[in-house]
């Protein structure tokens, strides 16, 4: 076989380079084949290595035959026709495809992490932290492989290494302006990066910010994305929450109070209110039996502001036990206690005569006092035509 490769040389370099380049292809593909079943099968007790075996199947289908071809274009003779172009344009696949590999391992790593801990269970937290952790750094550190691998492919121009050359000599005044242009990029991934390492948010966190409600439902490279309670989404970039305040309901515990407020009449017995409450969060399978009390906390001159609190186990259900323990209260004052509900008391702003006079026209009924009542003070007629609602009289 090396006799005819080298008689096949002599007489046509280029069908021999071809020749033995199908040859490292095809015994490339096989290598890549055998070598992953084998690999695949001593490490399906390592659910990490396996999930990165899965992701680098195909970059390091595409890479492997393409440095089995890199290697015969370094052997093949230089003075073949267009060499140099054609180990170029290899090169620059070879180093893409090794780019795609190196961040499909990077992938793979992180989804192995969030395989082994799922945030479906009931006390998530230590979980959704690593999950958090995982993606951002995978993120991170595939953007600085993708840069990399950009770096590397540029550099195999000449021109590009001119371009450097005299780049480097003004790199002062080029280095702040592309420092200045590329500020929110490098902001973004330092931010990044301190949200993975700092923590103050994760993955299914329920924050509120500028007065929105909602979860974190995915972190990128750049921005945020919560979903809201009504089903929209709030995108938010990473520096935002470096340079701002916001809410955190489940930084270390998911667990939460909610409060129910009620405006009622001061003759509202307590003790009943009391005594529904404890029967509706009993009934619920929403409340976590921490906290259920109910309190006076203020007082108008027109009724009393009372406040339920009650505890859960998450924001959700606290606030589906919060609407139920509302939804009691007020069908019990309904039902039984109508008086308690808070009323609109009438005040009379004119002389203490027109205030008998409308008790007399309503306990009398006849049309005489009706009359007089519809009259000024003076009796001089229906007031009616003087231009003025009779309804002013009487305000709430």
């Amino acid at each position: 076989m090396t006799a005819v490769l080298a008689d096949l040389l002599q007489q046509d370099p280029w069908m021999a380079t071809a020749t033995l380049a199908l040859v490292a292809v095809v015994a490339a593909l096989l290598a890549h084949r055998i070598l992953g079943s084998l690999l695949r099968r001593a490490t399906r007790g390592a659910p990490i290595l396996n999930t990165v075996l899965a992701n680098i199947e195909r970059p390091a289908g595409a890479a492997m035959p393409l440095l089995a071809l890199q290697l015969v274009w370094q052997v093949a003779p230089n003075t073949l026709h267009l060499i140099d172009n054609v180990r170029h344009v290899n090169g620059l696949l070879l180093i893409a495809a090794m780019t795609w590999l190196a961040m499909s391992a990077i992938r793979g790593v992180a989804m192995g992490v969030i395989a082994r801990h799922p945030v479906d269970v009931e006390d998530n937290i230590q979980a959704r932290r690593i999950q958090t952790q995982a993606r951002v750094l995978a993120r991170s550190a595939m953007i600085v492989v993708l840069i990399a691998g950009a770096a590397m492919a540029l550099m195999t121009f000449p021109g590009a290494r001119q371009v450097g050359a005299s780049l480097l000599a003004s790199a002062g005044v080029l280095g702040i302006v592309g420092g200045l242009a590329a500020r929110p990029v490098f902001s973004n991934l330092i931010a990044g990066l301190q949200l993975a390492l700092a923590q103050p948010l994760r993955l299914d966190d329920v924050l509120i910010i500028n007065g929105e409600w909602g979860r974190v439902e995915e972190i990128t490279g750049s921005y945020v994305v919560m979903r809201l309670w009504d089903e929209r989404r709030l995108i938010v970039p990473l520096q935002w929450f470096i340079e701002n305040p916001f809410q955190n309901w489940t930084r270390s515990s998911a667990q939460i109070h909610q409060s129910v407020i009620l405006y009622v009449d001061f003759t509202t017995p307590l003790d009943v209110l009391r005594a529904e409450v404890r029967r509706v969060v009993e009934a619920a399978p929403e409340w976590d039996k921490r906290t259920a009390q109910l309190v006076v906390v203020d007082a108008t001159e027109q009724s009393m502001k009372l406040r339920v609190l009650v505890s859960a186990r998450a924001a959700g259900p606290a606030f589906d036990l919060g609407c139920k323990v509302r939804e009691a209260l007020f069908t019990l004052l309904a039902r039984d206690h109508p008086h308690c509900l808070p009323n609109l008391r009438q005040i009379n702003i004119d002389d203490p005569r027109g205030a008998d006079q409308r008790a007399a026209a309503r306990s009398d009924g006849s049309p005489g006092a009706a009359t007089q009542l519809a009259q000024g003070p003076g009796g001089d007629g229906p007031r009616a035509s003087q231009g003025r609602d009779p309804r002013a009289d009487v305000r709430s």
